[in-house]
């Protein structure tokens, strides 16, 4: 693959979905755990909206990897992998973010054994986990324009 230039529109669309998901989980009534347990339809929206929040991160990733730098990358841990020897996303987040790539892939593969639980452990409380990458990802763009095709 060669190297070429970051689609502004790719990645202005991925930050939106992951802003848009993590909004969705913090409007459920995740205050305390019967409130959300109340309606199983809050935690049916959770996991969709935490799967659908990281699957835009890893895409945007992802994409960053291929345009970028002209590295194709097809598992989800080792998109982290290949951020961090770019110096895309920096060494002590590296291990968070291949810890969100193992959850995308237990939400994906084993969703069976993900409880109510711990999906309301997640949503009440890693939030930010998710929110802390995004924001890596935004900085380094935001430090490296020259890398951006502006075109939308």
């Amino acid at each position: 693959m060669v190297p070429g230039k970051i689609s502004k529109r790719v990645i202005a669309d991925r930050l939106g979905w992951v802003d848009k998901m993590i909004g969705e989980i913090r409007a459920l009534p995740l205050d305390s755990k019967p409130s959300v347990m109340q309606d199983t339809r809050n935690i049916w929206a959770a996991e969709s909206c935490l799967r659908r929040a990281l699957e835009a991160l890893f895409d945007m990733g992802r994409h960053i990897a291929a345009k970028g730098f002209g590295e194709a990358v097809t598992e989800y841990k080792e998109i982290a992998v290949a951020l961090n020897r770019r110096k895309v996303i920096p060494s002590s987040d590296l291990e968070l973010m291949q810890k969100l790539a193992g959850y995308r892939n237990r939400l994906v593969h084993f969703y069976h054994d993900v409880s109510a639980d711990e999906l309301f452990e997640i949503c009440s409380s890693h939030l930010g986990d998710v929110q802390q990458i995004a924001n890596a990802l935004r900085s380094w763009l935001a430090n490296n324009p020259n890398i951006m095709d502006e075109t939308l």
